[in-house]
């Protein structure tokens, strides 16, 4: 070859060398606690203003069908990680306190995908997904298994959810800032019967509970279950955002050269909602609207961070949530007596612990700045399919065992031309199998409500009743807040709908071997 040649062919050998790097991003996925598709002002929400998270839908795809796979935090974070249904799991309802590690070392997971693929991993925030072995955390020592023996490598967690014990930071397999001299004790029985808890000392709490958050005191604030010691190693609840926005943009800093994926877990609408101090009053929806401010202002931390890193143009950004919302979760905040006009799902019917639509049916953004075009999309894309989209960005492939409910759906993900969503999709209320379960193919959705209750004071309050039958069929085109019950309209979508739940979930797996 002369030097003519090479001289043409050299921008070419560039500008593939360029694109294949570029196929390679940092991917970061914001995951919000609570959040409904109403609560942020891209998503029609008029009370409250969401500018950073307004933009990083304005910057990228907005999805009008995007869903978290279950309507309670441990299932979603399970079935994301795994790209499998929860409820093919035993275990993975709503974790206590003192859980053992629901995902199993050896267990596939988008972290461990990205990792073989040479990425560095790193979850940082809300856990709720056990640690420990079969008897569960060794608080004072070692806490494995936990992420790092599923494919991260590293951590910084709340190690369950804030409204359970006990209130300190984990990183990688530590208690962080435990004193040995301190020994931290986790249990689910009143450790002394002077033990000051929410019931004996409730005139002295900051914030009170309404049912069921009424154990151990901490920060002003009861909560389920007991401990006692580890002073040194306890946060305030306030300061929980500005702790995950610094150890992210620390673990940033510090892999900006190679590729990285983060896992970024807020907690901070879910309860105790108790924003720091300069959110407090934000907004007129009481502590969790402020909250959801709070929320806003991470995502514009991390979003500044990519800038400032000059990252942005090859880092995918996904934003979505565990779950719908709910008002009252335990707590006397406000929440429902501040609420107004705001409508925390939107127009859906439902939230947190429903399989209506609200339960399920989240604000879900990418972003990926000179590779997303800017627009929004009416595709269906799940929290569960992160892994395998993951997995077919980096050319990674996935085992034949692994990930079992997981679609690529890459193509819609970052927009591309004609590129589908999933065909159909299980959405489920909590883990195992006595939950209520919804499967929605096209437009068509059936609910299959196990428990024959509604199990949200959402759906109570604009129902007006608790009692659900068992079947119900809605077409969404026409009827998107799932108030006509059309089962006997339609039996026989009705009997198809419910062959393939029933396959759906003996078969053991979705995704085609």
């Amino acid at each position: 070859m002369n030097l003519k040649s090479t001289f043409y062919l050299l921008p070419i050998l560039l500008l593939g060398a360029a694109q294949a790097f570029a196929e390679k991003p940092n991917i970061i996925v914001i995951m919000a606690d609570d959040l409904g598709y109403g609560d942020v002002s891209c998503y029609g929400a008029t009370e409250l203003e969401t500018p950073h998270i307004d933009q990083l839908a304005a910057e990228g795809i907005r999805f009008t069908s995007g869903y978290c796979s279950a309507s309670t935090c441990t299932p979603t974070r399970y079935s994301f990680l795994t790209g499998n249904y929860a409820f093919r799991q035993d275990g993975t309802g709503i974790a206590p306190p003192s859980a053992p590690a629901i995902i199993k070392p050896g267990t596939e997971t988008i972290a461990s995908l990205l990792q073989n693929a040479g990425y560095t991993t790193a979850v940082i925030g809300k856990w709720h997904l056990g640690l420990g072995g079969e008897s569960g955390p060794d608080w004072n020592g070692d806490l494995k298994p936990g992420p790092l023996e599923i494919g991260f490598d590293t951590c910084f967690l709340l190690p369950t959810t804030n409204d359970r014990v006990p209130q300190v930071y984990v990183k990688d397999h530590r208690v962080l800032n435990l004193d040995p001299n301190d020994p931290l004790w986790v249990g689910m029985k009143q450790p002394s019967p002077d033990h000051p808890t929410g019931i004996t000392h409730r005139d002295e709490l900051k914030m009170d509970w309404s049912h069921g958050h009424n154990m151990t005191i901490h920060n002003g604030i009861s909560r389920i279950g007991f401990y006692t010691g580890g002073h040194a190693a306890r946060f305030r609840d306030e300061d929980l955002g500005d702790k995950w926005v610094e150890q992210s943009i620390k673990f940033m800093e510090e892999n900006q050269d190679n590729p990285f994926f983060l896992f970024f877990a807020s907690h901070d609408i879910h309860v105790p909602r108790m924003p720091h101090e300069r959110f407090q009053g934000k907004t007129k929806l009481g502590y969790r609207g402020d909250s959801i401010i709070e929320l806003d202002w991470c995502v514009g931390e991390i979003m500044s961070a990519l800038d400032r890193l000059d990252l942005a143009e090859n880092t995918l950004v996904v934003f979505c949530s565990d779950n719908g919302p709910v008002l009252d979760d335990g707590y006397e905040d406000g929440a429902i007596e501040q609420i107004g006009d705001h409508r925390a799902a939107g127009s859906f019917t439902g939230g947190k612990y429903s399989i209506y639509e609200g339960g399920t049916r989240t604000p879900f953004i990418t972003r990926w700045k000179g590779r997303i075009e800017p627009g929004v999309s009416e595709q269906v894309v799940c929290t569960i399919d992160l892994a395998a989209s993951a997995a077919a960005l980096v050319d990674q492939d996935l085992p034949a065992d692994a990930c079992l409910d997981s679609m690529n759906v890459l193509g819609a993900l970052l927009g591309e031309d004609g590129a589908q969503g999933r065909k159909s999709l299980v959405q489920q209320n909590n883990g195992g199998r006595r939950g209520n379960y919804a499967l929605r193919v096209g437009d068509w959705k059936l609910q299959h409500h196990v428990s024959g209750k509604a199990l949200n004071t959402n759906v109570v309050q604009e129902l007006g009743r608790t009692d659900i039958v068992e079947f119900q069929l809605f077409n969404l085109a026409d009827d998107p807040v799932e108030t006509t019950n059309v089962i006997d309209e339609h039996p026989q979508v009705a009997e198809r709908l419910k062959a393939k739940l029933n396959k759906i979930m003996e078969a053991g797996r979705t995704r085609p071997e």
